[in-house]
């Protein structure tokens, strides 16, 4: 656990580089979504400190590497075990850092741990192959072996999932880690850097960096340029998505991306309708709709869109409503994107399904669903991904149309298909262009 500054109500965030804290010259204030107010000051790493981290990364593979598979195992093991016994204190970092409700923290903690326990589990089944050749008395072997440094780059929305994988898996296959964490959220990534230092992780294996975001540029530059960085994994938006892979494209690196959404749900004429409302409403505004995987359009089709949106909007109430506090949003930012998104929809001509868009709520980072109905291209709801509590009910006429609608997007993520036969079910979800 972090100490509080004795002279103020604050810590400072440390850097973790070769299982060393390390405040660098740098530092910024970490703010509460809910209040705006100082709860937190976080050293930001600088270039140098990019480098000092890969130099340890690279300097600790060797060892790692060849560590025999079941050690690894026992300390990834152990690591699951450490954060298991810290639940509550990350629970509560992510709460005050990221304005999420302790529902969801405490949902994506546990599958953090159990990613890391089966992560773990499968390193002693890393196996290679031995593959048909074309020549008699030839033979060819495919031997499995890590690439050295792996930078992992993790969003704040759900760090010990996100955060958990970026490095967990490379560190199961033998590479050495460098894990930058969101800026919103730094004491989460902290806490998993100090969870395998506890576990008994050798010195360099994980190195921790966060910084402002004004730094941002420069950093990352710098992480995926050095020579000693043989792959980069990125979870996060589509516009930063693209820089990272064209950063990693310029010094020839792969690259493994998990970016933004823009979901389709689509329930067809035979589908349990209740169910469907159900689902779509838990699919559109968990944790705030602020999951790159959350439902961003419900598509219905119009012989049943009548019976439907009552029951949508009955679920949304159930749910999420008036008898309970407003959605908490990371930031005023992510409240004002999406009240304009609403905004520009209603002036086009759109209408609202569910919810009020002028409630005033206790603070500006809160803010309750909004389900909009009507929504048409040439509004910037269409398209553009929300990252929030407001989703887009469209009615089409067939099976095609609903395909087409899902389809007309730019991102891939996830899709859904809501009908009362596996088979209808199946083939339309064949034709979209998403997973």
């Amino acid at each position: 656990m972090i100490a509080k500054n004795p002279n103020a109500n604050y810590a400072i965030i440390p850097l973790i580089i070769n299982n060393e804290s390390v405040v660098a010259d740098t530092i910024f204030d970490i703010t509460s979504p809910a209040t705006g107010e100082v709860i937190d000051r976080c050293a930001g790493a600088t270039v140098d400190d990019a480098n000092r981290a890969v130099a340890a990364a690279k300097a600790a593979f060797p060892g790692w590497s060849s560590m025999k598979p079941y050690d690894r195992r026992d300390i990834l093991m152990k690591a699951a075990d450490v954060m298991l016994s810290r639940k509550e204190e990350l629970i509560r970092y992510q709460m005050e850092e990221t304005n999420a409700g302790r529902s969801f923290v405490e949902k994506t903690f546990k599958m953090g741990v159990t990613f890391l326990k089966d992560f773990a589990a499968r390193i002693p089944s890393i196996e290679g192959a031995v593959p048909s050749v074309s020549e008699d008395g030839e033979c060819a072997m495919v031997i499995k072996q890590p690439y050295g440094v792996v930078l992992g780059i993790a969003p704040w929305n759900a760090p010990y999932i996100l955060g958990t994988r970026a490095v967990a898996l490379p560190l199961a296959a033998g590479n050495t880690t460098i894990l930058k964490g969101s800026e919103l959220a730094p004491k989460c990534f902290w806490a998993i850097g100090d969870i395998y230092r506890e576990a008994g992780l050798p010195a360099g294996c994980l190195n921790v960096l966060y910084h402002r975001t004004s730094d941002a540029a420069a950093v990352t530059n710098a992480l995926i340029a050095h020579p000693a960085v043989r792959k980069i994994n990125f979870t996060g938006s589509t516009t930063v998505g693209s820089i990272i892979a064209s950063t990693a494209g310029k010094y020839v690196k792969p690259v493994l991306l998990e970016l933004g959404g823009k979901a389709s749900a689509i329930v067809l004429d035979d589908a349990n309708l209740e169910k469907a409302a159900l689902a779509c409403a838990q699919g559109a505004f968990m944790h705030s709709g602020q999951i790159c995987m959350s439902t961003e359009r419900i598509v219905v089709q119009r012989s049943i869109a009548d019976r439907f949106k009552p029951l949508l909007a009955d679920a949304v109430e159930k749910l999420y409503g008036k008898q309970g506090p407003a959605f908490g949003l990371v930031a005023p930012a992510a409240v004002k994107k999406n009240k304009e998104l609403v905004e520009d929809a209603l002036a086009k001509g759109a209408n609202l399904v569910y919810g009020d868009l002028a409630a005033v709520e206790l603070d500006n980072s809160s803010m309750r669903p909004l389900v909009v109905g009507d929504v048409a291209k040439n509004m910037d709801m269409y398209s553009m991904e929300s990252f929030g509590p407001t989703v887009s009910l469209i009615v089409v006429d067939s099976d095609e149309d609903a395909v087409a609608l899902a389809n007309d997007t730019e991102y891939g993520l996830t899709s859904t298909v809501f009908t009362g036969n596996l088979f209808r079910g199946l083939r339309v979800a064949k034709q979209i262009e998403a997973g």
